[in-house]
């Protein structure tokens, strides 16, 4: 959870109190600063929820980003280990022809 998210939480929880007890004792200037509170509580919690969302996105990509780079390397390693084993085998063919050329 942002802290966006939690402090917009907070103002809207005072706005909400200040409005009540602006009702409670006829203080409408006190009701109405509640009622603004409430207001940019909802605006900083909308802001954290944008902002929590942006960070759950980059996150899973991320993600998806090292998958695709293990995947690549692994593939680059295969191919290096198949290329290494023709290598290996083209030079015992060619070890087996001098052996047999020698002892010819």
């Amino acid at each position: 959870m942002d802290k966006d998210q939690v402090a917009g939480k907070f103002d809207q929880a005072i706005g909400k109190l200040k409005e009540k007890v602006g009702d409670a004792f006829g203080k409408e200037k006190l009701a109405n600063e509640g009622v603004a509170d409430q207001v940019k509580g909802s605006a900083k919690e909308t802001w954290g929820n944008v902002k929590d969302a942006a960070n759950t996105a980059a996150d899973r990509r991320a993600a998806e980003t090292r998958a695709e780079t293990h995947e690549a390397r692994s593939s680059f390693t295969d191919s290096v280990e198949n290329t290494k084993k023709k290598i290996n085998e083209k030079i015992d063919e060619f070890k087996d022809d001098q052996r047999r050329r020698n002892s010819a």
